[in-house]
């Protein structure tokens, strides 16, 4: 028995089921980087209060889905999708039927996913799309969603990458300013709302001092 009874609960459920495992992704950040976990909880924490109470979910790049439990704590159900099946691999290696979610392949440049949601969120995706393919990355996703369907994006600042790692700059082809990010979110949606953020803290403060910058659409503008 523990010293203090109220972490016995602890001890039980490790005898229970075990350790929680991280996904892929997550435990190399576990291992190299650990603040940069609160980092990207905080972000999908963002996405959880502002998605609260929706029906159907559809997270496009979800990786090693670890995180999405938290998007599951306020909306009923999330379908994440990935155009790496390695990383769905790894989540059907861990699947808890007490947070269940579905998951599959998808490249959202190959169109979209249905039945539609209600919801969508990205978050570190958009800055892997070639520029010549963001209108058709965003016009598939948008077709994702229902007529009354909002979306997230979330990016590296473009101010930021003077100083991001080179390991974190691979890959980011699409970075943005806010501006330039709203823009390209303003084709698709009639209202466009960015919020910046430094570390875990998402504030409304000066953009180009954001290291990292969410943008959420409501009001579907389909072509």
């Amino acid at each position: 028995m523990t010293v203090e009874p109220q972490y016995q609960h602890h001890v039980d459920l490790k005898k229970q089921q075990g350790l929680t495992q991280l996904g892929i992704e997550k435990s190399a950040n576990w291992h190299m980087d650990p603040k940069r976990l609160v980092f990207v909880l905080s972000r999908y924490k963002f996405v959880a209060k502002m998605l609260s109470g929706m029906n159907r979910v559809l997270e496009v790049g979800c990786g090693d889905g670890w995180p999405v439990r938290i998007v599951l704590q306020e909306v009923k159900s999330v379908h994440g999708i990935d155009i790496d099946p390695v990383f769905i691999e790894d989540i059907k290696e861990r699947v808890d039927p007490n947070w269940p979610f579905t998951f599959g392949v998808h490249d959202m440049l190959q169109g979209p996913v249905k039945p539609v949601f209600d919801a969508a969120y990205s978050l570190d995706v958009l800055e892997h799309i070639q520029l010549k393919d963001e209108q058709l990355f965003m016009k598939n996703l948008v077709a994702s969603l229902t007529h009354k369907g909002i979306a997230i994006i979330g990016m590296p600042s473009l101010e930021s990458q003077q100083h991001a790692s080179p390991l974190s700059k691979i890959g980011h082809l699409n970075c943005k300013t806010a501006a330039a990010l709203k823009r390209l979110m303003q084709d698709h949606f009639d209202h466009v709302f960015i919020f910046s953020m430094n570390d875990e803290v998402v504030h409304t403060g000066y953009h180009p001092m954001a290291q990292y910058l969410l943008a959420l659409g409501t009001g579907l503008r389909r072509s």
